[in-house]
């Protein structure tokens, strides 16, 4: 029996897979990724993600990344609640704090955070959470919510990671794990993290896996490349690849309360 994969994060609506959509979902599906998740970073591209999601029978997110979280206004609620309404929608984001590239400032990045995070409560949907050199702000915001999610595309440090782990969030790992440069810190970790409580995502076009040989022409990622992921962790955790395959699908599953 084929295992199968789901991709817990992919930016489909990038500008680079215009007009590519189908192509890039049957070579997922060839390469047994079964489902994906199409993350909104604004209401522009969470809008999209929801048709893109009904389209191919996928699944999206809807939120306000903390890149854009300038652009949120007093309308915000709203349109995710109308997002938030259709059953491909299963989660709140990509929310978060980013004070690694400052794109919108910190203040009003928390403020939108915060929003996001009562919307997810009183909607009773996972949080999909962002965090880049904020972990400490992010921790003490998240504390005063219960939330249940996934810190997504996750790059932090032991005491971040059991942190995240005590709030009982999910952890996304991307092709950064493949990375021999800048992973090695994560690949140090991953035997840290339980199996239980992990997520494979590609985050694709971005963080292609560097374990691809030949590394494609394009250098742009995509969802048909989860199984490098997946195999890498596998060998980090000394188990077998079917086990973190089947095991991550279940803690999408379980998460995302979505079957099938």
């Amino acid at each position: 029996m084929t295992t199968l994969l789901i991709d817990a994060g992919v930016n489909l609506t990038n500008h680079q897979f215009d007009d590519q959509h189908l192509a890039i979902i049957t070579r997922a599906k060839a390469h047994n990724v079964s489902q994906m998740l199409l993350i909104g970073c604004d209401i522009d591209s969470s809008q999209h993600a929801l048709e893109l999601a009904k389209q191919y029978q996928l699944l999206a997110t809807a939120g306000i990344h903390p890149h854009d979280a300038k652009s949120a206004d007093e309308q915000l609620e709203i349109q995710l609640r109308a997002l938030a309404a259709a059953p491909q929608v299963v989660a709140i984001g990509e929310c978060g704090l980013d004070y690694n590239r400052d794109f919108s400032p910190r203040e009003i990045q928390r403020s939108v955070l915060h929003r996001q995070l009562a919307l997810a409560v009183a909607l009773n949907l996972p949080v999909y959470l962002h965090e880049r050199d904020a972990s400490e702000d992010m921790l003490a915001i998240l504390q005063q919510y219960s939330i249940r999610g996934v810190l997504h595309c996750f790059t932090g440090d032991q005491h971040a990671l059991e942190q995240y782990l005590a709030l009982g969030l999910y952890i996304g790992i991307t092709g950064w794990v493949c990375d021999e440069r800048r992973g090695k810190q994560l690949q140090q970790l991953i035997p840290s993290i339980p199996l239980e409580r992990l997520l494979i995502e590609t985050d694709a076009p971005f963080l292609i896996p560097r374990s691809i040989t030949p590394r494609p022409k394009s250098h742009r990622n995509e969802p048909s490349y989860l199984p490098h992921i997946c195999e890498t962790i596998a060998t980090l955790k000394g188990l077998e690849f079917t086990t973190v395959a089947e095991q991550t699908t279940l803690n999408f599953q379980q998460l995302f309360n979505h079957k099938g």
